[in-house]
């Protein structure tokens, strides 16, 4: 089967070499010079545990699963990454009902090891830590994220697969029995699969596939995460995560494996693709920080990068979940889009990927 997967992020490339292991002609096409310049280069490198999730979600499914599956690969294709563990922290008995909820929906999530702590157990694994109390998640992690990447395109080029960069996709109509796929240069290659893996661009994509039912592509709403890394020398060996806020999960503590220190990401709802962070930000930043380590010493925030979440819902609305349309829901066969694919996305991308060419059989 000849299929083309469009976008080669993190979730794109784990689509092509699954679809690659199964002995399908792959071409990934990407629009940038580069793999993962987009969303996949652009978020906390943190392997979630998937405690957050609703029951019978498709994050829920896919980032338990998908985590479990990340850690055997890191394994054996020698990725960097650390099972550092993290804390979500409460700052007040209120927010200790929203942790304790959180460990409830972990367990039936099938999420291992969670652990509710008090302040004074918290603070003997953190001692810079102020809380009463926290929820322990020790399969959480880092991972070094475009070496993921790299492990994902040596498989896939080691089946026989490939990547065009500076490759735009344009166009698609079913002809035939075949989709034919209308690039950025002029030229048109038929295929009898398609995988829709654009992040951002990815209902750019849909609308311009002619056979695809516009009323099935849901609005794109851009929500902006800026980090600020921290200037002085690291206090925390743990992830740190607030209680969650509505459009998100708070601006949290992250260690790199370089055991580098950053805060982020906040939540700023955009209108248009932009990555400045601005410095002025640093104030909330400060103010959220300080509810769970108030020795953050002032000035020593400085702004660092950011991403792009491309969610499907807005501000005050209820996060929407992954979308994956695929044929038996859209009835055209070989043709799987992928929707508001955020996080914990990189976690669930191996799992995602397992599903997703099982679709394309069905």
């Amino acid at each position: 089967m000849q299929t083309l997967v469009i976008g080669a992020g993190a979730v794109g490339l784990a689509v092509a070499r699954a679809a690659a292991d199964k002995g399908y002609e792959v071409i990934v096409a990407e629009a940038a010079n580069a793999i993962g310049t987009g969303i996949s280069s652009r978020n906390s490198e943190v392997i979630h545990g998937g405690m957050y999730y609703p029951t019978g979600s498709v994050r829920a499914r896919h980032c338990v699963r998908g985590r479990r599956m990340l850690y055997e690969f890191c394994i054996s294709h020698g990725v960097p990454h650390r099972k550092c563990g993290k804390l979500i922290v409460a700052t007040s008995d209120a927010e200790l009902d929203k942790i304790a909820a959180i460990e409830k929906q972990g367990a039936i999530n099938g999420v291992e090891g969670l652990e509710m702590i008090g302040g004074n157990a918290a603070r003997a694994l953190e001692p810079e830590l102020s809380c009463v109390g926290a929820l322990l998640s020790p399969e959480t992690g880092i991972i070094d994220g475009h070496a993921f990447m790299l492990a994902l395109r040596g498989d896939l080029e080691d089946q026989g697969g490939a990547i065009a960069f500076n490759t735009k996709v344009v166009g698609a109509a079913r002809k035939d029995g075949r989709w034919q796929v209308k690039f950025g240069g002029g030229d048109t290659f038929a295929f009898d699969a398609v995988v829709n893996c654009a992040g951002l661009g990815a209902q750019a994509v849909a609308c311009a596939i002619e056979d695809y039912p516009q009323s099935r592509v849901p609005r794109l709403v851009m929500a902006k995460g800026n980090y600020f890394s921290f200037t002085g020398r690291p206090v925390f060996k743990r992830l740190i995560y607030p209680t969650p806020v509505v459009a998100g999960l708070g601006v949290h503590v992250t260690i790199d494996l370089a055991g580098r220190m950053r805060f982020g990401p906040d939540v700023e709802w955009i209108e248009r693709e932009t990555y400045d962070v601005d410095a002025g930000r640093a104030a909330s930043f400060y103010e959220r920080i300080r509810t769970y380590w108030p020795g953050l010493p002032d000035g020593s925030l400085a702004p660092d990068y950011c991403g792009i979440r491309p969610k499907l819902t807005g501000p005050k609305e209820a996060q929407a979940d992954f979308l994956i349309d695929a044929p038996a829901q859209h009835g055209l066969p070989g043709l799987v889009q992928m929707f508001g694919i955020e996080s914990p996305g990189l976690t669930s991308s191996l799992s995602l990927a397992e599903d997703v060419v099982g679709y394309l059989d069905s």
